[in-house]
């Protein structure tokens, strides 16, 4: 007979209406992993840039949208695909798909009560972040552990921390770019330069051993030969960057806005491609289809085109299915294909933190 496993998804979360923009944002800058000054400094600090940013985003970024954030959406239409393959191949196994938050509705306390409920024999975490960071998969896993203890859930538990160079991430990636390179070509754009753009992250969460920065990299590469195969050229114009940057503190880099600057004074269009996010939310319809654009045009960029996040690609949820059933007949924590991949010198990789 079949085991009850319970696949959660992991991703950020985003408001759901005008007045949850500040409490999510104070979710958002009261984690440690996020701010980590002290709990009593934390929280003025989360106080007072949510508050600034909630008068700010609420008509602009997600005024764009509605006053909400489509995150919820767009992985409730991946979890739905990712059920469906599973249960396809279930080999008698008994799938379902959860959603767990980390800044907004649904959040961990519920869905690990939802998990509970269903009567999970086994629990796979598997993030949407396909590199690992302190700030996303980490935070999220610590979260999770915390409203387990206090809901005396205590199910054996695998997950997955990192997939930056899946197979299927990696083809779905390639072929939106691709889509992309050959809108750019038929526009009369003979080499456009692809530019891979990832959230940032404050330099000091890099220098203290996260391996975000690195993993990013290594995506970008792969993703990057994978597009040179598909339009059978030996090489394209291509670079990586950072966006998204908040607060005083010196960012990883070059930023996306610098990048553009680049492009601007090399005269060359661009294709940007999200590629640490894996469904369209605000850092992608607001921040890259209209800020980035609209500076782009105003930097004189001739053309300026914008790859899809990988979404329900084929490809790409048939590989978090293959993660996730790997992962259901293992413990612990690993990354894609079971085994560490970061380098000695990041010392917050997720597998040699956790022990």
């Amino acid at each position: 007979m079949g085991r009850k496993v319970a696949v959660v998804l992991f991703n950020l979360g985003g408001p759901d209406s005008k007045g949850s923009i500040r409490p999510f944002l104070m979710n958002f800058f009261m984690d440690k992993n996020i701010i980590g000054a002290p709990w009593p400094i934390r929280y003025l600090l989360a106080r007072r840039i949510s508050s600034a940013r909630s008068k700010r985003e609420a008509g602009d970024s997600y005024g764009f949208l509605g006053d909400k954030s489509p995150l919820l959406d767009n992985t409730q239409v991946q979890a739905h695909a990712l059920e469906e393959v599973l249960r396809r191949d279930a080999q008698g196994d008994d799938y379902k798909v959860f959603i767990s938050m980390r800044y907004w509705h649904p959040m961990a306390a519920q869905v690990v009560q939802e998990v509970k409920d269903w009567g999970a024999e086994k629990i796979v975490l598997l993030p949407l972040y396909p590199q690992f960071s302190t700030t996303t998969s980490w935070s999220s896993l610590e979260n999770w552990r915390m409203a387990a203890e206090k809901a005396g859930v205590n199910i054996d538990t695998s997950m997955v921390c990192c997939y930056p160079k899946a197979d299927g991430f990696v083809q779905a990636s390639a072929a939106h770019i691709v889509a992309a390179y050959k809108q750019a070509m038929a526009d009369g754009h003979e080499n456009p330069r692809v530019l891979f753009s990832a959230h940032g992250l404050p330099e000091k969460i890099v220098k203290g051993g996260d391996p975000y920065q690195w993993q990013c990299e290594q995506s970008a590469a792969v993703i990057a030969d994978g597009v040179v195969k598909a339009l059978g050229r030996e090489r394209i114009d291509w670079m990586i960057c950072y966006q998204s940057r908040v607060g005083p503190l010196k960012w990883i880099g070059p930023s996306t806005e610098e990048a553009l600057l680049q492009a601007a004074k090399d005269k060359v269009p661009v294709v940007l491609y999200p590629h640490a996010f894996t469904q369209e939310h605000v850092e992608t319809l607001v921040e890259l289809d209209i800020e980035y654009k609209h500076l782009a045009e105003a930097q004189g960029i001739a053309g300026y085109y914008r790859a899809q996040t990988v979404g329900v690609a084929d490809a790409f949820i048939a590989d978090l299915a293959r993660m996730a059933k790997e992962a259901s007949v293992r413990g612990g924590i690993e990354a894609d294909g079971g085994r560490r991949i970061c380098p000695e010198q990041f010392g917050r990789c997720c597998m040699r933190a956790a022990g």
